[in-house]
């Protein structure tokens, strides 16, 4: 892959600082669901945010497995259907790693449109495994999470890959 000009170079991306942001997006989730009483259709869903983004950026440390965990954990959180986020999250984080290679070449408005269709997807996921085992319909409202969750993605890039951004330690020995 031939870099533009003028685009910075990252440093690597830290294990502790991937796994951190994991942990704080389902933290944030807690704290969204314990403020607001239930997780409601105009909320986004942070850990599949957070999710999709080290997918994306790191598909070799972050994988369907930590999708499925985090699923569970939001499962029992939300005391909703046991397996019905983590099916979500492994169909999202499975469709983002096939395209991370393609995804990464736009820029951020670009990256916007393309994970639009996998938020939806997610919800859609959600939404049918609810109405299959006999579940209400949510609304059309439920379509709002998707959209929320894309228009958080141009953040959620500054704030993460932030520490990446950092200049290096300067070196004689290492010129860059």
């Amino acid at each position: 892959m031939i870099m533009e000009a003028g685009k910075p170079l990252l440093l690597p991306a830290n294990p502790v600082f991937i796994w951190g942001s994991l942990v704080a997006a389902f933290l944030l989730e807690v704290l969204q669901t314990l403020v607001t009483g239930s997780r409601s259709a105009w909320t986004p869903d942070w850990v599949a945010v957070v999710l999709v983004f080290w997918s994306v950026h790191q598909p070799q440390r972050i994988g369907i497995g930590a999708a499925f965990v985090f699923g569970l954990m939001v499962d029992v959180h939300q005391v909703a259907l046991l397996g019905q986020h983590a099916l979500a999250y492994t169909v999202l984080i499975y469709c983002a790693i096939m395209i991370h290679r393609r995804l990464l070449w736009f820029g951020v408005v670009g990256q916007m449109l393309q994970v639009f269709p996998l938020f939806l997807a997610a919800q859609l996921v959600e939404v049918a495994v609810r109405l299959v085992l006999g579940g209400d319909w949510p609304g059309w409202d439920v379509l709002l999470s998707p959209l929320i969750e894309t228009l958080l993605w141009p953040v959620l890039t500054w704030l993460l890959l932030a520490p990446q951004r950092r200049p290096p330690d300067p070196d004689e020995n290492r010129p860059l």
